[in-house]
């Protein structure tokens, strides 16, 4: 189906390395000039009848199975409807569905024709949809019932997007059905000849000042998540039996990129599970049910699954040989735990963000474990510590500095923000990708995590800005001002604090709590209201204004 060339550096699983560092000298990249996702996550793999792309099961248990073949042919009709609806190469396009086959269609169909899509979670309220869609200029949108009436509620707001597609919930107005509008379109497409430097992808991330920013991703970006896809998420063996799976929403860079498209990247199955919130034993009956092999969770889940009563004894599990995590730190009673229930399996941290994923993470095939450590930098990257102020090297080894990725060069780095050139200005530095993140490096290479260099707050593996937060909370008639801070929480790791300053007339109590928290919950998202709420007499600040978040944390 496609003359897609063998690459042949992201097949090193096939060959025999003496440890780590053998690995390491021994790899380069391979990025070749044309370069198309959809053309190796999909088309190569399409003469291959029975080859199972996805399994997908939802809440109801409805399943469903798609084989590469099919995948091909749903995601060719549906570049076609896109391409008669005027969707052409370079337009953006939204993907706001769960995890479910038509989110996958609904990319992969975008890359066909050149244009770029734009991820976007369900749990995303009317402010935190509408910017995004605005922001990105998105022509079209394909919606799943999760989020449809967000959509529709913003809809007049959003002149440039002249195409909707709902997934799973009867049109309204000028919107179609996907399935109704793919039927109507032949099944040959042939995808369109990209650069492996043209624009594929924008992944929306929140920062602490200002609106979120879309980070924009060449086609080669995916080769830049495979060398630690291979070491930190497979373990350096893929085996003709690999399921693949996340309970991770398929919005963001780590969920898709992590996983998913890796996995179909080397022809292997991905389930896909719209299932509403995690449940840990739902997750137990889930690896059962299709074999599960490679299980990448988050530490909030693994630990949700950690209460669930004698595992071993109900479920058979034994098919995982890998359980990589990330987003935040894993602690060693996870990995012990995690061994012991999946009978020995390899238990990975791995790290990155979404401006330069995958970048460090274990590899216990090769080298050892370390606990309180994230691993060593993947093959292919140069990851260093750096003075955050001069963006210096840090030369001696073990001093906390700001974690960097040497940007030129390096498939997996992004493009740009989004219409934002100061802010990708500010990112790129003297050289390196600066992630904001503190660590420190050891002699042998090891990355610790020390914190954040400015105020985002990680729940439940979650980047949440305190700024959209307090900007929401300043819409409500009872709040004068307010900041957000990120404290300890045992389940999610941290979740957003806001403190409030009531406007006159308004007085403290339980039910404006829970006022507030709805009021952010249903503009913003689910996960981004603040769990907790203190009503206090002034905020603290500097002499200049701004607030003091470490006085608030403390």
């Amino acid at each position: 189906m496609t003359d897609a060339p063998h690459l042949d550096a992201y097949r090193f699983h096939e060959r025999e390395f003496d440890d780590y560092d053998h690995l390491l000298d021994a790899f380069e990249w391979e990025v070749p000039d044309r370069f198309n996702m959809a053309s190796y996550v999909c088309d190569r793999w399409a003469d291959d009848e029975g080859r199972v792309a996805l399994y997908a099961e939802a809440e109801d248990g409805t399943r469903r199975e798609y084989t590469y073949r099919e995948f091909h042919e749903v995601s060719n009709r549906l570049a076609n409807c896109l391409a008669d609806r005027g969707v052409e190469r370079g337009d953006r396009v939204g993907v706001n569905c769960p995890q479910k086959p038509e989110t996958v269609f609904a990319h992969v169909a975008a890359w066909k024709l050149g244009a770029v899509s734009v991820p976007l979670s369900t749990l995303f309220g009317t402010d935190a949809l509408s910017y995004r869609l605005a922001d990105s200029e998105a022509k079209a949108c394909v919606v799943d019932a999760a989020n449809v009436d967000t959509l529709r509620a913003v809809r007049e707001d959003l002149p440039d997007l002249e195409t909707v597609l709902t997934v799973d919930c009867e049109p309204e107005g000028d919107e179609d059905l996907l399935w109704d509008a793919v039927e109507e379109h032949g099944r040959e497409h042939e995808t369109v000849d990209t650069d492996a430097e043209d624009d594929a992808i924008v992944i929306y991330t929140s920062g602490t000042t200002g609106a979120p920013k879309g980070v924009l991703h060449a086609h080669r970006m995916l080769l830049g998540h495979l060398p630690l896809f291979l070491t930190t998420f497979c373990n350096v063996s893929i085996e003709a039996d690999d399921v693949y799976w996340t309970p991770a929403e398929w919005a963001w860079v780590a969920s898709l990129f992590d996983v998913l498209f890796p996995g179909l990247y080397y022809g292997k199955p991905v389930l896909a599970y719209d299932g509403g919130p995690f449940d840990p034993e739902t997750a137990f009956e889930l690896i059962e049910r299709y074999g599960v092999t490679n299980y990448f969770a988050p530490p909030t889940a693994l630990r949700m699954m950690m209460q669930v009563e004698s595992p071993r004894e109900r479920f058979d599990v034994d098919t995982v040989r890998v359980i990589p995590s990330g987003g935040e730190s894993l602690g060693q009673s996870i990995v012990d735990w995690a061994e012991a229930t999946f009978d020995g399996a390899a238990v990975h941290e791995g790290y990155g963000q979404t401006e330069a994923n995958l970048v460090v993470g274990d590899c216990t095939a090769l080298t050892e474990f370390r606990e309180g450590k994230m691993g060593r930098r993947g093959p292919g990257h140069d990851v260093r510590i750096v003075d955050p102020e001069t963006a210096e090297l840090v030369e001696d080894p073990d001093t906390v500095g700001e974690i960097a990725v040497r940007y030129e060069g390096d498939p997996v780095c992004f493009v740009e923000y989004l219409n934002r050139p100061r802010k990708t200005e500010a990112k790129v530095r003297n050289g390196w990708l600066l992630t904001e993140d503190l660590g420190e490096m050891d002699a042998d290479g090891y990355v610790t995590f020390r914190g954040r260099t400015d105020d985002v707050i990680i729940s439940a593996g979650y980047r949440i800005g305190p700024e959209e937060i307090e900007e929401s909370l300043a819409g409500h008639d009872a709040v004068a001002d307010a900041a957000v801070v990120g404290v300890d929480d045992e389940e999610r790791g941290e979740v957003p604090k806001a403190f409030v300053v009531l406007a006159d007339g308004y007085e403290a109590s339980d039910d404006l709590r829970e006022d507030l928290r709805t009021f952010v919950r249903e503009r913003l998202a689910q996960y981004e209201y603040p769990r907790e709420v203190e009503f206090i007499d002034d905020l603290p600040t500097t002499t200049t204004g701004k607030v003091r978040r470490a006085d608030l944390r403390e």
